[in-house]
This record gives C-alpha cells, sequence and structure tokens, in this order.
C-alpha cells in the first residue's frame, strides 16, 4: 500500500478535494493512524477535567488505549492504558475518578504517577519498580492536555509559548467543566476537520449559529482577518486592552491562533447574543469575540469572555470519528444561579448535529465511485485548502525511510 498511497498523495492537486481512498479506504485510514495520530500531539482533554488527585481521562489512538491522569503531587501525566501483568485495560469508562488506577482483572495497584503499588503473590523475586504503567508524552497548552505516542515527540514550545499567551485572560486554570456532549459521525476524521474549517456551508446549515458567528470568509478562513475591516477593528481594539488577538500561524500551517468578532452587538454563542455565563475575571469586556485556536489533527477551539469551548475529534474507523465538546466556565459560577445550561449549550448542541448531517452526507457521496476530486473555492475554502495540504506534506514526509518515528511501546 505504501507506494499506492505515495502515489495518490503525489498526485494530489493543491486546491482540490483528496480522492477516494483518503476518505474511505482501510488501509489508508491505518497509513493515517501510523504517520499522523501516532506521531503528531494530540489533544486529550481540558485541565479542567483533572479537578483532584486521581481524575482520569481516557481516549483510544487506533490500537492504543492511553489514560491521562492528575498525580497526588499535581501533576497531570498519561501513560498507556495497559496494565503490566496480562495486558487488561485498566480504565474503561471514558473519565472518572480513582485514588488508585486498580486493574479489574487481577487487582494489581497503580499509583496515579504510575508506580505499581500492589501486585499479589508475585513472589520474593518480583521487581515492582520494573513493571510500572508505561509513559506517554503529556504537556499542556492554553489549558488544554496533549499527548504524543512517539518515541520522540515533536517540538511543542512555538505552539505551547503562543497558546499560553493568547489564552492567559481567560484563566483557563480557574475554570469547571459546565458541560460535555459525546458524538459519532459517520464520516472519516478528515471531512470532520475540512467541515471544521470553512463556513461556506454556514448560512444554509447553521441558522442557529450564525445568529452570533459570522461567516465572513476573511475571518474564518485561512486569511490573517485583517482583511476585514470589522475583523481589523477588533483585533486592534482587543491588542489595545491587553488581549492578545492578532493572527499567528506555524510555519507549517498545523496551528493559528486569531481573535474575531461576533455578529453586532453580540458577545456570546446564544440565540440572543447576550451572555451565557459569568464574564471571566481576566477579560476586560463582554464583547471580546471568539479566540479561535485550531491544532492539527484533532482540535479547534473558542474562547470567549463568559466560557470557553473545546473541541476533540478522534478517529474511530475510516468511516468513523468521535467528537467530543467540552463547555468550560468558572468554577464559581453556579448552575441554575449564574448560567443556565441550556442556553449555554444549545446553539452548539444544534451546530454539532448539523455538523454530522452533513459530514455522514457527504462520507456518502465521497465513498460512490462516481465521486472524483472537486475544486474548492479559493475565497470560501482557504481554511480546508491549507488543511489538506498541510495534511499531505504530512503523510509525504512520513512515507521517507525513518519518517514515521515508532510508537512508544
Amino acid at each position: 500500500m505504501q507506494g499506492d498511497l505515495l502515489s495518490l498523495l503525489n498526485e494530489q492537486r493543491s486546491g482540490f478535494s483528496l480522492a477516494r481512498p483518503f476518505y474511505a479506504d482501510p488501509e489508508v485510514f491505518a497509513e493515517d493512524l501510523r504517520a499522523i495520530w501516532q506521531r503528531e500531539w494530540i489533544f486529550a482533554a481540558s485541565i479542567a477535567e483533572f479537578p483532584k488527585t486521581g481524575s482520569y481521562v481516557t481516549l483510544q489512538l487506533g490500537a492504543y488505549p492511553v489514560v491521562v491522569v492528575r498525580g497526588a503531587d499535581g501533576v497531570i501525566r498519561a501513560f498507556h492504558n495497559v496494565c503490566r501483568h496480562r495486558g487488561q485495560r485498566i480504565c474503561s469508562k471514558p473519565s472518572g475518578q480513582a485514588a488508585k488506577l486498580v486493574c479489574p482483572y487481577h487487582q494489581w495497584t497503580y499509583d496515579p504517577d504510575g508506580r505499581l503499588l500492589w501486585a499479589r503473590d508475585m513472589g520474593t523475586d518480583f521487581d515492582a519498580s520494573k513493571h510500572g504503567l508505561k509513559p506517554v508524552h503529556c504537556t499542556q497548552a492554553a489549558g488544554m492536555v496533549f499527548v504524543c505516542l512517539a518515541e520522540e515527540a515533536p517540538d511543542f514550545a512555538a505552539v505551547q509559548a503562543e497558546a499560553d499567551r493568547y489564552a492567559a485572560p481567560h484563566g483557563m486554570a480557574d475554570l469547571k467543566v459546565a458541560f460535555q456532549s459525546r458524538i459519532v459521525e459517520e464520516g472519516n476524521w478528515k471531512l470532520v476537520l475540512e467541515n471544521n474549517r470553512e463556513c461556506y456551508h454556514c448560512a444554509g446549515s447553521h441558522p442557529s449559529l450564525c445568529r452570533t458567528f459570522s461567516d465572513d470568509p476573511d475571518l474564518v478562513g485561512a486569511d490573517d482577518s485583517l482583511s476585514s475591516p470589522a475583523g481589523a477593528a477588533h483585533v486592534n481594539r482587543c491588542e489595545e486592552a491587553g488581549l492578545p488577538s492578532r493572527y499567528v500561524i506555524a510555519p507549517n500551517d498545523q496551528w493559528r491562533l486569531v481573535r474575531i468578532p461576533f455578529v453586532g452587538e453580540s458577545v456570546s454563542y446564544t440565540m440572543d447574543g447576550a451572555a451565557a455565563a459569568p464574564r471571566l475575571p481576566g477579560m476586560p469586556f463582554a464583547n471580546a469575540g471568539s479566540l479561535l485556536f485550531f491544532h492539527y489533527p484533532n482540535t479547534w477551539n473558542h474562547f470567549l469572555s463568559d466560557h470557553v469551548l473545546n473541541f476533540r475529534v478522534l478517529p474511530i474507523s475510516a468511516t468513523q470519528t468521535e467528537v467530543v465538546t467540552t463547555w468550560l466556565v468558572h468554577k464559581d459560577a453556579v448552575e441554575g444561579r449564574d448560567y443556565d445550561l441550556k442556553r449555554l449549550t444549545e446553539v452548539w448542541l444544534a451546530t454539532n448535529d448539523e455538523d454530522r448531517r452533513v459530514v455522514e452526507e457527504n462520507q456518502i457521496g465521497v465513498s460512490s465511485p462516481a465521486y472524483e476530486p472537486g475544486p474548492y473555492s479559493a475565497k470560501q475554502e482557504s481554511g480546508v485548502i491549507q488543511f489538506v495540504d498541510w495534511y499531505v506534506r504530512a503523510m509525504i514526509a512520513a512515507q521517507a525511510p525513518g519518517g514515521a518515528r515508532l510508537a512508544a511501546e
């Protein structure tokens, strides 16, 4: 498959959608996992999902189950979610709380820092120190926890510095989870990302979102947003108030940050545009718009003056993708008094479901033998072109000898 895949990659025309195998072929999907998902930094969870010792989140990256957990020392670490005894998955729930990580099979017990604490009847010559959980690279940026399966993780310093600087006014360490949704879309993960990277479809698909979110392609595409008068004015106003807002993007286009305005006088993603929760203490004014942060291959995010939205994408199969959305509000905000959950979540719950239907119909179409790659709109779909070009470059680089480093085992 490697030679065939390299030919497909080299034949890909920039500005056009991908060939059918990229969206539907299990062998290409397997190479996606090897070359990208088991090599790059992957968003796992918000730090707000780890409020105390033993708080954990699990995720599945291809064949690799991973658990991320907060230790008694406050450090958030990641491990292969595999018992060192006979390989049982230790934590099976998407998230939870446990003083110790206990394998359900034979009760081997691990500290949240990965050390094996107890293993019954293993003999006097058994060395528990050699049977701790296998670590996975783990770090944070913008109050978000990222993991990497690669033996040698890519440099993360640049995105970390910029994301931390841009997100700082939102006080991520002082937020809590207000709500989390988890849906499975019957579509390839790249279709999910492509759909996110443009608003060409918004007017026809997202009536609730378009009340507050502008579909101006100069704001939401691959442009620096300054070509939009409204975008330029908003960036300048926010920068003058001490909010990092100007467009910044990685040299390889893998991540980007920019702050954009809402429609009119809107200040949040609500049906009437008014705030959904109390203003975050570090925000100088309510109408700060939305700080947009994406990091390929699996996350886009919205940082508002009153709450934060994290989105996590994980591939399940060639034609299935999980999307988890997390709404974060200030830790002191009380549901029913300071915010109404329906009001906080209804716009993006509707938008996610609308996007699910779009992606699923897209998957049916691209799976047809009649499908052939079509041209993107350079004006409306510049963000999609950027993503697809990044994907093709990453996949080509991974085909080179030594290009795809083996996942840590």
